[in-house]
């Protein structure tokens, strides 16, 4: 359409690793700090008066590359930027600005502005750098006053693992990659995908038994999980279960924790994943300190609470922030929570959206972050009577997908 189909904002270009980098002219790129199968990240200068007047605040600005080549990679990549906008939060990765170069119809970068944050605990971990107990109270209580704060959100993360969990030199903790995350509602109004989760060969190790054996109905237990293999791991220096594919990662799983009982397995609903682990020899299982020897007894009951195969076992985390390990620094008055996050803002999980939908939703989100050609925007709209893309897409019908895989490998 005609007049606001673009940011208008003007931009200095840059050369990263080959390839064009923008950024608005009040942003000075400093140097590549990551790259992935996204795009690239970088640091950057802001000259821009913060809290403390100096006048210059370094962030990361994420470029995501060609972000509507996949209708599976667009729909992440507008569900983290939804998630983010409404949640604040010390412990969660934070969104101050968005942008992209181009208009409307044809954009295809899309450029994040957060904090920076220097390194991830998959890299902590990776180096030579010894970790105390206390480093491990310190970043377990973190990931847990985050998840706390998320959870009341009503959001499932679904893909926590150290490499989404950020680290400054202070040893501050942020969540990050909400691509997979969920919206979920203990009332039954969730809005779920269409079928179940692909497995990540990088991400399996940390995945809960009804994510690997493909439960349609699942909840928050699955970031508990996680949380116990990402805790085990800290104290080991390496994976607690790692699996070199699906069958594997669930033997592993059987060997440490012991055979599931008859009425756990009763709730797999996939008959080929439920024959393969009753086909498993019956163990009654090992205790963890065999699997984390350098665990004090507090660490591993709190393993314990987090490690159980089936979820209605697995403790909540209030109640593991309560747990005498986190005795040091559990302090209710200081880990806030919210309101449940508003339906409506995810209302292209459940419509046969397309990339044309997606990319206007994408352009709106960036929108917020200008309030002006926001406002300029919707005056457009209701004088020329037009409704927003979204709203002309059909809904999903029951069971159905909006595509043949929700995830992307």
């Amino acid at each position: 359409m005609a007049g606001v189909n673009s940011l208008n904002l003007p931009l200095s270009s840059y050369t990263v690793h080959g390839a064009k980098f923008e950024a608005p002219k009040n942003y000075t790129v400093l140097e590549p700090v990551g790259q992935g199968a996204y795009g690239v990240v970088c640091s950057a200068e802001c000259h821009a008066r913060d809290a403390d007047g100096d006048g210059k605040v370094v962030v990361a600005i994420k470029k995501i590359e060609n972000a509507f080549e996949h209708l599976t990679f667009a729909k992440r990549t507008l569900r983290e930027l939804r998630i983010l906008r409404h949640l604040r939060h010390e412990n969660l990765i934070d969104v101050r600005y968005v942008f992209m170069p181009g208009v409307l119809e044809s954009f295809e970068d899309i450029y994040i502005v957060s904090e920076l944050m220097e390194t991830d605990l998959a890299s902590i971990l990776k180096s030579p750098q010894p970790l105390s107990d206390d480093h491990c109270q310190f970043f377990l209580y973190q990931v847990l006053r985050g998840l706390k704060y998320l959870h009341s959100a009503q959001v499932i993360h679904r893909d926590l693992k150290p490499r989404n969990l950020l680290v400054n030199q202070n040893c501050d903790l942020k969540i990050c990659d909400y691509g997979l995350a969920r919206v979920h509602y203990e009332d039954g109004t969730a809005f779920r995908e269409g079928g179940p989760l692909t497995e990540y060969i990088y991400t399996r190790w940390y995945r809960a038994p009804e994510v690997l054996c493909s439960w349609t109905n699942y909840g928050k237990s699955i970031d508990i999980w996680s949380v116990g293999c990402i805790f085990a791991e800290m104290i080991r220096r390496k994976a607690l279960f790692p699996g070199r594919n699906t069958q594997n990662q669930l033997q592993m799983i059987v060997a440490c924790l012991g055979s599931p009982e008859r009425e756990c397995l009763k709730k797999i609903p996939n008959d080929k994943c439920r024959k393969f682990i009753e086909s498993l020899p019956a163990t009654g299982g090992k205790p963890l300190a065999e699997s984390v020897p350098n665990a004090n007894r507090e660490a591993l009951d709190f393993m314990n609470k987090t490690l159980c195969f089936s979820p209605d076992r697995r403790s909540v985390v209030e109640k593991l922030l309560e747990h005498p390990y986190m005795a040091m620094l559990h302090c209710p008055d200081d880990e806030p929570t919210r309101e449940p996050l508003e339906t409506e803002q995810f209302e292209f999980e459940r419509r046969k959206v397309d990339i044309a939908t997606l990319r206007e939703e994408v352009f709106l989100e960036a929108l917020e972050y200008h309030p002006q050609r926001r406002r300029d925007y919707q005056k457009e709209l209701e004088s020329c009577g037009r409704t927003p893309c979204l709203l002309r897409c059909r809904l999903l019908e029951p069971g159905e997908s909006q595509y043949s895989s929700d995830e992307e490998d």
